[in-house]
């Protein structure tokens, strides 16, 4: 079995807003994924897969190498689907960290969770002002309230209806008739799809993630699966969701493997959210329940340095 993953290391995404915001140091919230695959006993190869043929049984690196395959399992992950003109991605983390801007004023488009939660971090870390630029409601009405409060405490300059629709050099942002000066742009959109998956010709849905059925098999591919952010399964782009369908998918591996019948993953409509506000506080939600204070920072906390000590073998 072998995993092909672009770095060796990677950044714990739950984690990556208390990195911003200074609670960690990046080796905690890093995890060692060559480590993983050699306690595994799987093969391990840093490279990018650019295109993929599920006929022809064929995967293409970025470099020009081609690696055949019996059965695949596509677990890429999602991007961002970035505008035409010059602006710093969240998305691959590693390079938006390496890349992170220092003072001055910051316009992130984008009012997700992940938006809302790098905006907080942004203003915790002290240095600048921060806008954020959202055209439209990421939240149910209880929770977009809370989120709201959280953002304006924490003096983030939040525009809701308002959409980035060009950036200038400047980088001047323009927003319908309005045109502000900002030192950085950050964009912080919903999940895309990778275009390599689209152009597969494995079956997609609209936004262009790969179709699977109960067994999280590919709809046009039997011999793929796919989980996580990729795959368009009903579920919310959520880890809470991945990690789950992950665990599934190891399952359905291992009996493929000994020839037994694979068994059906139950999805769920709902999941636990989480969302720090720059401070060592958090906002809790799940369905139409949601709550927050120091406690939930507390039990987020726990919940990912659990994880990170399980993906170590600790």
């Amino acid at each position: 079995m072998l995993l092909v993953s672009p770095r060796s290391r990677q950044i714990y995404s739950a984690m990556l807003p208390g990195l911003v915001a200074g609670h960690y140091v990046r080796e905690e919230v890093e995890f060692d994924v060559a480590a993983l695959c050699r306690r595994a006993q799987v093969d391990f190869l840093a490279a990018d897969v650019v295109a993929l043929d599920p006929a022809a049984r064929v995967a293409t690196l970025r470099d020009g190498r081609q690696l055949d395959f019996d059965v695949a399992s596509v677990n890429a992950g999602s991007g961002i689907a970035l505008p035409g003109f010059p602006v710093l991605a969240v998305k691959p983390f590693e390079e938006f960290v390496e890349r992170l801007p220092g003072a001055g004023h910051v316009a992130i488009c984008g009012g997700g969770a992940a938006g809302v939660e790098l905006a907080m971090a942004l203003r915790h870390r002290g240095g600048g002002e921060v806008t954020v630029f959202s055209d439209q409601p990421s939240f149910t009405p209880a929770l977009e309230t809370r989120v709201v409060r959280a953002l304006r405490r924490r003096g983030v300059d939040y525009r809701p209806g308002m959409r980035i629709d060009a950036v200038q050099a400047g980088p001047l942002v323009i927003s319908g008739s309005a045109r502000q000066q900002f030192d950085h742009v950050l964009w912080a959109t919903g999940a895309a799809a990778l275009p390599w998956l689209r152009g597969s010709g494995l079956a997609t849905d609209h936004a262009g993630f790969v179709q699977v059925d109960e067994m999280l098999r590919s709809v046009s591919h039997a011999h793929v699966f796919a989980v996580g952010d990729c795959a368009a399964t009903g579920e919310t782009k959520s880890g809470v969701h991945s990690v789950r369908q992950g665990r599934a998918l190891e399952q359905n591996l291992r009996r493929l493997a000994a020839g037994q019948a694979l068994l059906p993953y139950q999805a769920r409509r709902r999941a636990l959210m989480l969302l720090t506000c720059g401070a060592r506080y958090a906002i809790a939600a799940r369905g139409g329940w949601s709550a927050e204070g120091r406690w939930a920072w507390w039990w987020k906390n726990r919940i990912d340095r659990r994880w990170l000590r399980t993906l170590s073998g600790n």
